[in-house]
C-alpha cells in the first residue's frame, strides 16, 4: 500500500506547491504592505506550509486506512478534499488578487471547513484529527495577519 502514501503525501503538496508557484511574483507586493505585529518575515511562509501540508498527507493516509464503514472514510476525505480546495484558492485572492477583505472571509470559511474535517477524522482515527490542529491554529494565526493588513493598507 505504498501508492496510498504517495498519493496521500503528494496531493497536499501538489496543491500547496501549484499555489505557491502561482502566487510565487507577489512577495515583493507582500513586503510592500504595512504589516501587522507577529508578521513573520517571508521565508517563514513556505517552510511551515510545508510541514503542514505534509501533516494533512499522513492524516488523510490514516483516515483511508482506517478500518471503518467507506461512507463515513467518504464523508471524511470529502471535507478534507473540499478544504484543500479551498485553501488552495485562498493565496490566489490574497496574494495575487489583493482582494485582502474577500481573502478575509475566505479564510473564515476555510476554518470552518477545518473544523469539519478535524471533527470526522477525529471520528474515524484521533490521530488524524490531531495532525490537523497545527493546520487549524496556523489558520487563525493567518486569520489575524490576513485581518490586519486588510485594516492597515486599506
Amino acid at each position: 500500500m505504498l501508492w496510498v502514501w504517495v498519493i496521500g503525501l503528494a496531493l497536499p503538496l501538489a496543491v500547496g506547491g501549484l499555489a505557491g508557484w502561482l502566487t510565487m511574483g507577489s512577495m515583493a507586493t507582500y513586503d510592500a504592505l504595512v504589516q501587522p505585529p507577529l508578521a513573520p518575515p517571508p521565508w517563514v511562509f513556505p517552510v511551515v506550509w510545508s510541514i503542514l501540508y505534509l501533516l494533512m498527507g499522513i492524516a488523510s493516509v490514516l483516515v483511508w486506512k482506517a478500518d471503518v464503514e467507506q461512507d463515513e472514510k467518504k464523508q471524511a476525505l470529502t471535507w478534507y478534499g473540499v478544504q484543500l480546495a479551498v485553501n488552495f484558492v485562498w493565496p490566489l485572492l490574497f496574494f495575487n488578487a489583493g482582494l485582502y477583505g474577500i481573502a478575509l472571509m475566505w479564510l473564515v470559511l476555510l476554518l470552518a471547513l477545518v473544523a469539519a474535517t478535524i471533527v470526522a477524522f477525529r471520528q474515524i482515527n484521533p490521530t488524524a484529527a490531531w495532525l490537523l490542529v497545527p493546520y487549524a491554529l496556523w489558520l487563525l494565526f493567518a486569520t489575524y495577519l490576513n485581518a490586519a493588513i486588510w485594516l492597515l493598507n486599506r
